[in-house]
């Protein structure tokens, strides 16, 4: 997406969702500490790609999902209202995996760090 326009629609987007997941939206399924960590936009700006993430690892995230799709038309309409286009973008929301991905990589260095660490320490009391 190198389009200058396009990105500053999305985040655009990017904040008015924030802001109707924190405040507005009342569904059960969506927990409190759900937040957008990034949109893309098509070119032609009839979609909005809406990458989520949940700090909650028991939250079922299809559910969440779910739950942001039953509010996708109030989504879209909110968004029409904060955004003057010529085509208001349909939301389409996608769970964002990094940050999972990211902690158990995080993780798995560490043990590496550690493994190795007790090795060379092994090593030393050896000599």
């Amino acid at each position: 997406m190198g389009y200058p326009r396009n990105k500053r629609i999305s985040e655009e987007i990017k904040k008015i969702v924030s802001h109707l997941i924190m405040y507005d939206i009342k569904d059960p399924r969506i927990p409190s500490m759900t937040s957008v960590t990034h949109v893309d936009t098509t070119r032609d700006l009839r979609f909005t790609y809406i990458y989520i993430s949940v700090l909650d690892s028991k939250a079922d995230k299809n559910a969440i999902v779910e739950g942001l799709n039953s509010a996708k038309g109030f989504v879209r309409k909110e968004i029409g209202k904060e955004l003057k286009l010529r085509y208001t973008p349909e939301p389409i929301f996608k769970m964002d995996e990094s940050i999972e991905t990211g902690i158990y990589i995080s993780k798995l260095i560490n043990d590496v760090n550690k493994d190795t660490k007790r090795d060379d320490d092994e090593e030393e009391n050896d000599q």
